[in-house]
């Protein structure tokens, strides 16, 4: 299996590690349902149909926004399989946002949850589409228009650089640009990972994150399907059902929230986790009381990742040498990591710059912004994080800040300037600067800092309901502070490290 062919697609890859015995456990749901590795080749090959029958060929677009399900796991192996562009949308992204991400991407076809803002008719009016639906339970047209379909498929050739995914992130200027995720940048590192986290015949992973990110979706679903196993999936976290399931699963994937909540939890014990093997977590910073109060509870030690949409994963701790906490570890087999000045020179062990990456991971560039694309990369190849680090003397990746302004909510990425924009609409409002501060439970907490204008009081719930309705609930902030002006730099420019000390214990 250590020489696959990486100039295959990745679903020829991942195909040649599935279980010879079709009939072995894929999926299970908490209510007791039981999918196969058939039952997925099968309702896959049917979706792959019904999409060709769309008009779509290698390359279009897929645009998907709906709920965790088995359903929408075929759907996406569907894409894989036929050559697709696999386009996942956050479950929570409003009509403004998904909207934009329609006319950039120009899909081909739209799969969509029945309350989706893309179900409206006006939404979807005057583009080159089809469109079906697809709900939690897996019902919809996806399912009924396929259910007819043969699950034989005639998968094209696909090459190591042609375009698997797209993932939209939220950039500085507040407008979302799409990450191109070619068939090698997802092959290689669920290799890789596959690999370097030890997964064997009797692992099962608990899978309770979100499917419309690079956490959930590339790295449990793409390891699972490379060690030809099983998930226990369940639609959302739930503290309860988590701690419940954990006597069937071997490896559990998360972001620090989750294991804050299971501490929070009386029944989390030693004895609970007695079968685990394996705790992951990443999207977001690990607070050090965290990872010591979870190994003095469980008996485990967290093993942390760093990794990005654009990259996938960067680098990991170690499965069998020290994890150490508040350290990211090592770079993945074939990953290139380097700490560099502004310039891009690398700089000497502790000694704290730019966090930059090279390597079969690395995505291709953006979608249709070819200009973005070159101010990201270097000419050596090396892609710019926006991440500041350094590395220790024994060689550990520590992550120290975000040149970008990047807040990181519960694992999921909130831009400030795409909030700003929407406070700075909201009348009465004459400024406005959002961080993130310390949070127990989300890692941060999103925070607008708010200078009104003269005239009648301003209230925050007007900011709060502005929020609420053009922005997904995630991106909203947990507080809204007015204050008379924004501290500044000599050059005018608003000095974010200042507001941040200044409200860092907010929610403590």
């Amino acid at each position: 299996m250590q020489n696959q062919d990486m100039n295959d697609g990745l679903y020829k890859i991942l195909r040649a590690r599935f279980p010879r015995d079709l009939s072995t456990s894929f999926i299970e749901t908490p209510e007791g349902r039981r999918f196969s590795y058939a039952d997925m080749l099968a309702a896959s090959g049917r979706i792959a149909n019904l999409l060709i029958s769309a008009g779509a060929r290698p390359g279009d677009r897929v645009m998907v926004q709906a709920p965790k399900s088995p359903q929408a796991i075929f759907l996406y192996l569907a894409c894989i399989r036929a050559g697709l562009v696999y386009l996942p949308l956050n479950s929570d992204y409003r009509r403004d946002e998904v909207e934009y991400f329609l006319g950039d991407a120009e899909p081909r076809v739209v799969v969509c949850a029945p309350a989706s803002p893309l179900s409206d008719d006006a939404v979807t009016a005057g583009r080159d589409c089809r469109r079906f639906t697809l709900d939690a339970d897996g019902g919809g047209t996806l399912a009924t228009a396929s259910a007819e379909l043969p699950d034989d498929l005639s998968e094209p050739e696909l090459g190591a650089d042609d375009l698997a995914a797209i993932l939209y992130t939220s950039g500085t200027t507040g407008r979302p640009k799409g990450a191109m995720m070619t068939q090698r940048n997802l092959a290689s590192n669920a290799l890789a990972l596959h690999r370097i986290w030890g997964f064997g015949p009797d692992d099962r992973l608990l899978h309770a994150l979100p499917i419309f990110h690079t956490h959930g979706l590339f790295v449990a679903v793409n390891c699972t399907l490379a060690n030809g196993t099983a998930m226990l999936f369940l639609p959302r976290f739930d503290a309860g059902e988590v701690i419940r399931l954990l006597p069937r699963a071997t490896v559990m994937m998360g972001v620090p929230t989750f294991y804050v909540r299971l501490l929070a939890a009386p029944d989390f014990t030693r004895d609970a986790c007695r079968g685990m093997r394996l705790f992951i977590s990443g999207s977001a910073p690990l607070l050090p009381e965290t990872f010591a109060a979870f190994r003095e509870r469980t008996g485990h030690t967290i093993l942390e990742r760093y990794g990005m949409t654009e990259t996938n994963m960067i680098t990991s701790n170690p499965l069998e040498a020290e994890r150490v906490g508040g350290s990211v570890g090592f770079p993945l087999p074939d990953v290139e990591v380097r700490v560099a000045d502004p310039e891009g020179q690398p700089l000497p062990n502790g000694e704290t710059g730019g966090i930059e990456v090279r390597g079969p991971n690395v995505f291709k560039g953006y979608w249709r912004n070819p200009e973005k694309t070159r101010e990201e990369f270097w000419p050596d190849g090396f892609f710019r994080t926006g991440d500041v680090g350094r590395f220790d003397e024994r060689g550990y990746l520590h992550i120290v800040g975000r040149s970008k302004d990047l807040i990181i909510s519960g694992g999921l990425n909130v831009y400030p300037k795409e909030v700003e924009t929407v406070i700075d609409s909201v009348a009465g409002v004459a400024e406005s600067a959002v961080i993130g501060v310390p949070h127990r439970d989300f890692g941060e907490a999103v925070v607008a800092v708010v200078v009104p204008r003269a005239g009648p009081r301003l209230d925050p719930s007007a900011i709060l309901a502005a929020t609420k309705q053009q922005l997904a609930a995630f991106k909203n902030p947990k507080q809204v502070i007015l204050v008379d002006d924004l501290p500044r730099n000599a050059m005018g420019k608003v000095e974010k490290n200042k507001l941040r000390q200044a409200y860092r214990n907010l929610f403590v």
